[in-house]
C-alpha cells in the first residue's frame, strides 16, 4: 500500500496521499505492476453499491445522486485512477481496464462511475473539452446528478461556444476519454475541488451500452 500512496502522491498531490480514508477501506484496490522492475504503474479503487448504498459513495460528498437511487442492477464506483507520469504507455490503461471489465463481469455490474478530473481549478483552460461534453456527453436527464457541492462550474448552462472538437477531444482526460469513447456520460456541472486541485465531473456508464466489439477486445487482454 506504500507504493499505492506514493503513486497517488505523484498524480493528486498530498490530499490523496494519506495513509488512507474509510472509502479505502470498503473498496477492492488493483494496482498494476511492471513486470520488469516490480515498479508500480497504475492504480484505483473499486466499490461495491447500489441504489440504497449510493450515499456512502465518494461522489455522494460532491453530487446529489438521488436520481441514480432509482437504477435497477448493481453498481461499482471508480476511483483514485492514476497512471504513473513517465509511463505514457496506453497498453497501461487497456491493462488496467481489461482487469475492470474482469471485476464487472464477475460482479454482474449494470453501472459503473466516478468522478473524472481535470488538472487545476481554472475553468477557461479547459473550454473546448467542456463544450464538447454539454454538445454530446450530458447524462441523461432521468439520471442527472444534482449541484450540492459548494462551489460548481455549470458549464452546460452557461456555455454557448460551438466546441473545436479536435481541442476538446485532445483536452479530455484519459480517464474520462475512456468512459465517453464506450458511451459513458457526464454531470452537467463539474465541482470545484481546491483540495485537490482539480475540476472534476461526475461521470457514469451503463454497461449495457458499451459496444460488443470493445467488450470483446477488453476481455480478450485478460
Amino acid at each position: 500500500m506504500a507504493a499505492m500512496r506514493t503513486l497517488r502522491l505523484r498524480c493528486f498531490g498530498p490530499a490523496a496521499a494519506q495513509e488512507g480514508d474509510v472509502f479505502d477501506a470498503r473498496s477492492t484496490h488493483i494496482l498494476v505492476e511492471d513486470r520488469a522492475d516490480g515498479t508500480l504503474v497504475c492504480c484505483y479503487r473499486l466499490m461495491l453499491l447500489d441504489g440504497g448504498s449510493l450515499n456512502q459513495s465518494y461522489a455522494a460528498q460532491f453530487y446529489g445522486l438521488g436520481t441514480l437511487a432509482a437504477f435497477k442492477g448493481r453498481m461499482l464506483e471508480l476511483g483514485r485512477f492514476c497512471v504513473a507520469p513517465d509511463r505514457p504507455d496506453p497498453d497501461i490503461l487497456r491493462i488496467a481496464w481489461a482487469v475492470m471489465t474482469d471485476f464487472v463481469d464477475r460482479e454482474q455490474i449494470h453501472l459503473l462511475f466516478g468522478c473524472a478530473s481535470f488538472a487545476g481549478v481554472d475553468t477557461a483552460v479547459h473550454l473546448d473539452a467542456f463544450a464538447l461534453l454539454r454538445a454530446r456527453h450530458l447524462a441523461p436527464e432521468r439520471w442527472s446528478p444534482q449541484v450540492t457541492a459548494p462551489e460548481v462550474f455549470r458549464y452546460a448552462a452557461r456555455l454557448r461556444r460551438k466546441p473545436d472538437l479536435r481541442k476538446g477531444w485532445a483536452g479530455m482526460p484519459p480517464l474520462l476519454r475512456t468512459y465517453l469513447m464506450m458511451g459513458g456520460w457526464v454531470s452537467d456541472h463539474a465541482v470545484v475541488d481546491h483540495a485537490m486541485n482539480t475540476l472534476h465531473v461526475f461521470t457514469g456508464l451503463e454497461i449495457a451500452a458499451i459496444p460488443d466489439r470493445r467488450k470483446s477486445l477488453l476481455r480478450a487482454l485478460v
